[in-house]
């Protein structure tokens, strides 16, 4: 594992307001005073990649966008997120820099609008973290062989999160959300959904695939093939990140995320 790396993915709700990004700053902040290395990664702010949607299918015949400009234009939503959270922690005195997915190493695979991550090279990544700089980079997106940027479908910023994770070690991946852990059920819709503290990776697949308030099921795969351990909780938590759902395999219980 690359010594001290935390992978922090926010997600669209807790970077929905400016007051929200600048949370988000000072929780990327207290990783760095702590002595950890972050690397984060984030989602469209909530609501930017539907209303990107909504403006395509407006100015397209018969609302059905090219594919090339459609990700294009789906991209920025994430690429608008990274330029400002870089932009609050710059302003906090942190070097930081904001990266499109494929500028941090995403390769990706297929068709614009449904691609797949296939590699990801770490070295962009490892060279602003080693010199103090902490990457901020647009999830859900990557680059194909031929340079263009292609999106990975609904869900793909947490997969990008996982894959890059996986890349640097692995390391310890944090999933910052709008709920404070990982359920048996979605609380919004089952008042007495249970919250689970600690969960084996294979189990968070299972519930993903079934429906489950939790992280893409696509993520929680590659959290499970490659052994990344995972922390799940919400914008709102303590900055310490204590709390929330700890996935991880029986044979790392003593590893800490």
């Amino acid at each position: 594992m690359s010594s001290g790396i935390v992978v922090l993915k926010f997600g669209g709700t807790s970077l929905g307001s400016p007051g929200r990004v600048r949370r988000a700053a000072a929780r990327v902040h207290a990783h760095l005073r702590r002595g950890r290395r972050p690397v984060v990664v984030v989602s469209a702010m909530g609501g930017a990649t539907d209303r990107i949607v909504r403006l395509l299918g407006a100015v397209s015949p018969g609302g059905r966008p090219d594919g090339r400009e459609a990700d294009r234009a789906l991209a920025t939503g994430e690429d608008l997120s990274a330029a400002l959270l870089a932009a609050a922690l710059r302003g906090r005195g942190v070097g930081a820099r904001s990266l499109r997915g494929g500028e941090a190493g995403v390769c990706a695979a297929g068709a614009f609008c449904g691609a797949r991550i296939e590699d990801v090279d770490p070295r962009p990544i490892l060279s602003l973290v080693d010199s103090g700089t902490v990457p901020v980079i647009s999830g859900f997106q990557g680059a194909r062989d031929d340079g263009e940027t292609v999106t990975l479908g609904r869900g793909g910023s947490d997969t990008s999160a996982v894959a890059i994770a996986a890349a640097l070690g692995p390391a310890p991946c944090h999933i910052i959300t709008d709920v404070d852990a990982v359920f048996d059920r979605d609380p919004a819709v089952h008042a007495n959904a249970r919250r689970i503290g600690e969960i084996d990776p294979l189990a968070l697949v299972v519930l993903a695939q079934s429906g489950a308030r939790v992280i893409h099921a696509e993520a929680a795969r590659l959290a499970l093939t490659h052994g990344v351990t995972l922390r799940v909780y919400a914008h709102w938590a303590p900055l310490s990140g204590r709390g929330g759902t700890v996935v991880r395999a029986a044979r790392a219980l003593s590893e800490a995320a």
